[in-house]
């Protein structure tokens, strides 16, 4: 596929990575001429230095047969007008937009095709809400992914001593919760993906991922650490916006929703912004002027009866020692905003309990566009190492390799495998099923895949292909 990224930034860099690895053309155009160069240096891909708002640069670009546009710079205008330019002179196909400022959300027919032709908005500050708010929910999990609108999760938790399957064989799970729907897909063991056997023993410390009907992850989770407390005080440092954001999820949900923080505080070091924020959340939050990585603003804030310390500033390293200090101080949980990948697989599970990253956000609302056939969602898991993928088999047995097929006579790749089936009943309401080797794929099945190498998804794209004369 032929990509041109607009942004050579933190989330346009990091896109730009992840796809080059897959064999795709990518086009990177940015006016920072070291952002250019230094990842000309380090992968394979094109890099032009420029204003984007400029049809000459775009046709320089390639944009005459560009497949996908991605607009990801810091600038909402210039993530639009360049949208705008691809359509009305270029007709790329595909047009994907960031956009930061939540109130255009208001606003729908301005920001897509009657307006600035964006074919996909992504919010990456409000995916990380909402996925900040889903660790909150479940204060277990490393990771929380979704699929089916919600109808399944996939789960990372670390596996702690002492719990009832620590010890024992995979193939236990449906004998220790009988009940539920859950299953494991992978084991994570120093960093590592580990071959998964229904004898495998889990370990204390081994990152667990778990397909299951989202109605019974917590119940999943707690087969493999101690349940932990619901969140009910919350502080977020380092980020007004995002604290702002998270007061906004969490708004009506404290007097109605028994699970959510009824105790927010937020802590923002401009004296003038403090004071406007806490005008405007009123009794929602209480709001904090200080420095968040200050000892005495932390004991201030409440911090040694903290259920859970959020730092979201962005400045990584800023982060990783604001929460360092907050877990010291004697708050039971504690997560850092990393950026940089390598940070984050240093330093979670250990003095942080996790770390989540905005280019992460981003990567997961983008990378579901890349992908060949219907894809419905596409998550990279544990740092980049691995993904999952939702995807529709369409056909029948004349034209694909996988409806109407036991999964057993299905090869996937190595180290693939089928974590979950999404199907609908005749009322159009969605189930969640853990397929045997048994099991035959229906057309219109929803598949979850879990793939440990992003080299192979290429192989699973072609496999879940149909035949050209299915159209």
């Amino acid at each position: 596929m032929k990509i041109l990224i607009i942004g050579a930034g933190r989330i346009g860099s990091a896109v730009a990575e992840s796809l080059v690895s897959e064999a795709n053309d990518i086009t990177l155009i940015d006016r920072n001429v070291d952002n250019i160069a230094g990842l000309m240096a380090r992968y394979d891909l094109r890099g032009l230095i420029g204003e984007a708002v400029s049809p000459s640069l775009l046709k320089e670009a390639g944009a005459d047969d560009t497949d996908m546009l991605l607009a990801v710079t810091s600038s909402d205008e210039t993530n639009l007008a360049v949208c705008l330019l691809a359509e009305r002179i270029f007709n790329i196909p595909t047009r994907i937009a960031r956009v930061r400022n939540s109130e255009l959300r208001n606003f729908p027919r301005i920001l897509k095709e009657e307006g600035f032709a964006a074919t996909t908005l992504i919010w990456p500050e409000q995916a990380l809400t909402n996925y900040i708010v889903k660790l909150v929910e479940m204060p277990e999990a490393l990771q929380v992914k979704e699929f089916g609108d919600g109808t399944a999760a996939l789960v990372a938790v670390r596996a702690e001593a002492g719990s009832p399957m620590v010890g024992g064989p995979v193939s236990e799970l449906r004998a220790h919760i009988p009940h539920a729907c859950a299953s494991i897909v992978a084991i994570f063991r120093k960093g590592r993906i580990i071959e998964l056997r229904p004898r495998t023993l889990i370990e204390a410390d081994d990152e667990v991922l778990i397909l299951c009907d989202s109605r019974h992850a917590r119940l999943a989770t707690t087969q493999l650490r101690r349940r932990a407390g619901i969140v009910r005080s919350l502080i977020v440092a380092g980020s007004i916006d995002m604290g702002r954001s998270l007061v906004g999820a969490f708004r009506g949900r404290n007097r109605t929703d028994p699970t959510g923080p009824a105790n927010i505080r937020i802590i923002e070091a401009d004296p003038d912004k403090a004071e406007k924020l806490a005008v405007e959340l009123g009794d929602e939050a209480t709001v904090l002027c200080g420095d968040f990585d200050d000892e005495e603003t932390l004991a201030s804030a409440g911090v040694e009866n903290c259920d859970l310390f959020i730092s979201l500033s962005p400045d990584d390293e800023n982060n990783i020692l604001s929460a360092m200090l907050a877990k010291r101080l004697g708050a039971k949980r504690t997560i850092a905003l990393v950026n940089r990948r390598v940070y984050g697989e240093l330093i979670e599970g250990s003095k942080i309990d996790v770390t989540v990253s905005q280019t992460q956000a981003a990567l997961d609302e983008l990378v579901r566009f890349v992908r060949r056939g219907d894809v419905t969602a596409a998550y990279t898991l544990r740092h980049g190492i691995a993904e999952a993928l939702e995807i529709v088999a369409h056909g029948g047995k004349e034209n694909s390799k996988v409806v109407g097929r036991p999964l057993s006579k299905i090869k996937l790749p190595e180290g693939c495998r089928f974590a979950a089936v999404l199907r609908e009943d005749e009322e159009g309401r969605q189930s969640v099923l853990i397929p045997d080797d048994d099991a035959v794929l229906e057309s219109e099945d929803h598949v979850i895949i879990f793939i440990p190498n992003r080299r192979l998804i290429s192989k699973i794209e072609r496999l879940l292909a149909v035949d050209v004369g299915f159209f």
